[in-house]
């Protein structure tokens, strides 16, 4: 005991702790805790605690012990060890720590719920949701740009406009779902499901629009998006042991992306069932009938500002 608090000798100890409550615990409280616990119960096991040695450092300490009393049931006094936990609770706070970084990297990568099943070894994980509205965003003509600059120059300027857009994601609470190359996407109304998925995702992209304005190329033209959305039933999921990632299927991702990719530079192209849901609260123009790839004929609209501007 004395070697653990650092004093020399049992008379240094008893000389210098006159207050044991103030001079040793770190949190005072922690004593009276502990002797109201012990008085309680008649023991106490593996009580924690930080506290002082002799020289200012601090420790943590494991007690256990039990009163003592007479025929009388009076306390005649408190006997038990202490042992020094220190190493243990650093490497615990170690661990937690590594934990935290583990939770938040899945986090970055998974939906908070989706994270949750993998951690519980739920997989493949699956699920059918009835009604999301998918955005697709490419930066036009970004493969020219990529041909005229760096490698670190092309992956810094990328990096800048993904992160303003997934600042929009977290504005809007949407949920982005991957980049490929110089295309977004992010879906509205999964895996929470929300009545207004598709008026969020209309207002996401009317903000992409105006936040890509703000970037240039070498040449100093403002870059320009293609946006295409599209609403209806998707399965979303994880699959696979490796490089986890939550991914969408159906056919109304595939719609989406053919709006994206049929669409115009600078505009942003909606399918018909996105139209139904947004006509009533956003400014519309239909384009009429475009051929889209293994959709035949499909009459799309153009989503032009919302109606209070």
């Amino acid at each position: 005991l004395l070697k653990m608090y650092g004093f020399s000798s049992e008379t240094e100890l008893k000389n210098q702790i006159t207050d044991i409550a103030k001079q040793l615990y770190v949190n005072q409280n922690r004593r009276y805790e502990f002797i109201t616990e012990l008085e309680k119960h008649g023991s106490i096991s593996n009580f924690e605690s930080e506290v002082y040695r002799s020289d200012g450092s601090v420790i943590w300490i494991s007690e256990n012990a039990r009163v003592v009393r007479n025929i009388d049931r009076e306390i005649l006094y408190y006997e038990g060890t202490i042992q020094d936990i220190t190493k243990r609770k650093y490497v615990e706070t170690a661990l937690r720590l590594e934990q935290q970084k583990s939770d938040h990297l899945l986090l970055n990568i998974l939906p908070a719920q989706i994270a949750a099943k993998l951690k519980q070894n739920q997989h493949p994980i699956a699920k059918k949701f009835e009604n999301v509205t998918i955005l697709f965003a490419d930066i036009v003509d970004f493969t020219g740009f990529s041909a005229r600059i760096s490698p670190n120059e092309l992956v810094d300027m990328l990096n800048q406009i993904f992160s303003v857009f997934d600042q929009l994601t977290e504005q809007h609470d949407l949920e982005k779902i991957k980049t490929i190359g110089d295309s977004y996407m992010v879906v509205g109304g999964l895996p929470s499901a929300r009545e207004d998925h598709a008026e969020a995702i209309a207002n996401m992209a009317l903000d992409m629009q105006k936040a890509i304005n703000k970037f240039f190329n070498d040449r100093g033209e403002a870059f320009q998006i293609r946006i295409g959305i599209n609403t209806g039933p998707v399965v979303a999921g994880v699959i696979g042991i490796k490089k986890f990632i939550y991914d969408l299927w159906g056919d109304t991702v595939n719609v989406a992306s053919r709006m994206e990719s049929s669409g115009i530079s600078g505009k942003i192209q909606l399918a018909e069932a996105t139209y139904q849901l947004l006509k009533d609260k956003f400014l519309l123009e239909s384009r009429g009938s475009i051929p889209v790839k293994g959709k035949g004929e499909m009459i799309t609209y153009w989503l032009i500002d919302r109606f209070n501007n």
